[in-house]
């Protein structure tokens, strides 16, 4: 006698964030992204909706990123002294669905770079390529509420993701974001009351959940992924079951994470015995993506190419 399938239904889901804006919207992108949408937990369809396919943004920084490893380094060397030729290669030649503007070379301590300098950069970004942007401060509260107002203003009705709003920092981007028609970031320790509270404070300003995408910080394979996991299901099952404040998608930093583990930054003069640093940086990386896809990531922050490519088609593969 054949068994019933066995499934479970759920009232509420995630949130659709629609980022990025076409010429028909008011901005200039070639195509706009949707991400969220699930009304079950990870690729569970058979349980319900499934929601929107997660999508990869690859990095590009705003200065040259002398500390990355050779392994990781050597694909954008050609192009990453200019962050518009460096996105162009994300997207046309390693497949980024959408590009990260990593605003590290503002923060005082790595070039103390100008507001002006910032715009300029984002400006060379969204000029050379039709994909959505999501621009990322360098978490330096100070420089960050003097940077990200210019930078939200000069990309005004573009409908990026700007980042990032954070319990003892959140105003300022809060505002230009509404003011500006952007998406945000909420920024929380790996923690789903702190996470909620966040949200709650946002709100509190007027602004839409349903323009909010979570980031609960996140550790790399090795680092506490286990305990990134645990947190990002439950976040997704708290959605599921009815808690407007967690109904909001996910972002995860996976490239940051995994290349500053120690196992995928070690040379393979410094670690022999753990195989060649060129299959081993991405291979990490592609691991920690692989598990936070799978907690329920909706978008993914990365970085190496043959990282890019392997969570890619892990992701057709689990969407069927």
């Amino acid at each position: 006698m054949p068994l019933p399938p066995l499934t479970e239904k759920y009232a509420t889901g995630v949130n659709v964030v629609t980022i990025g804006a076409t010429r028909e919207e008011g901005g200039t992108r070639q195509c706009s992204i949707k991400v969220g949408g699930a009304k079950t937990l990870p690729f569970m369809d058979v349980d319900g909706d499934k929601g929107l396919k997660p999508v990869i943004a690859m990095d590009v920084m705003d200065i040259v990123p002398e500390e990355w490893p050779e392994v990781l380094a050597k694909p954008f060397k050609d192009v990453w002294n200019d962050p518009g030729k460096w996105a162009k290669a994300c997207v046309e030649k390693y497949g980024a669905d959408m590009i990260c503007v990593k605003l590290d070379g503002i923060d005082p301590d790595k070039g103390n770079r100008t507001p002006e300098q910032a715009v300029e950069t984002v400006k060379r970004v969204l000029d050379s390529v039709g994909c959505p942007l999501i621009v990322w401060g360098s978490e330096n509260d100070e420089k960050d509420n003097l940077v990200m107002p210019k930078v939200s203003q000069a990309l005004r009705g573009e409908r990026c993701l700007l980042g990032t709003a954070k319990e003892d920092n959140y105003k300022v981007i809060t505002a230009v974001c509404l003011a500006d028609g952007h998406n945000l970031i909420t920024l929380a320790p790996l923690d789903i009351n702190l996470g909620k509270q966040v949200n709650i404070l946002v709100t509190d300003l007027e602004f839409p959940l349903d323009r909010i995408v979570m980031f609960q910080t996140t550790g790399a394979l090795g680092y506490g992924l286990e305990y990134a996991y645990t947190i990002q299901e439950r976040q997704r099952l708290a959605a599921l079951t009815g808690d407007k404040m967690m109904m909001c998608p996910m972002i995860c930093d996976c490239g940051h994470e995994s290349w500053r583990a120690k196992e995928a930054k070690a040379s393979d003069e410094d670690a022999p015995q753990w195989g060649p640093q060129a299959l081993r940086g991405p291979a990490w990386e592609a691991a920690t993506a692989a598990v936070l896809v799978q907690s329920g990531a909706d978008i993914l922050r990365m970085r190496h190419p043959d990282a890019v490519a392997a969570v890619k088609q892990l992701i057709n593969q689990l969407w069927g």
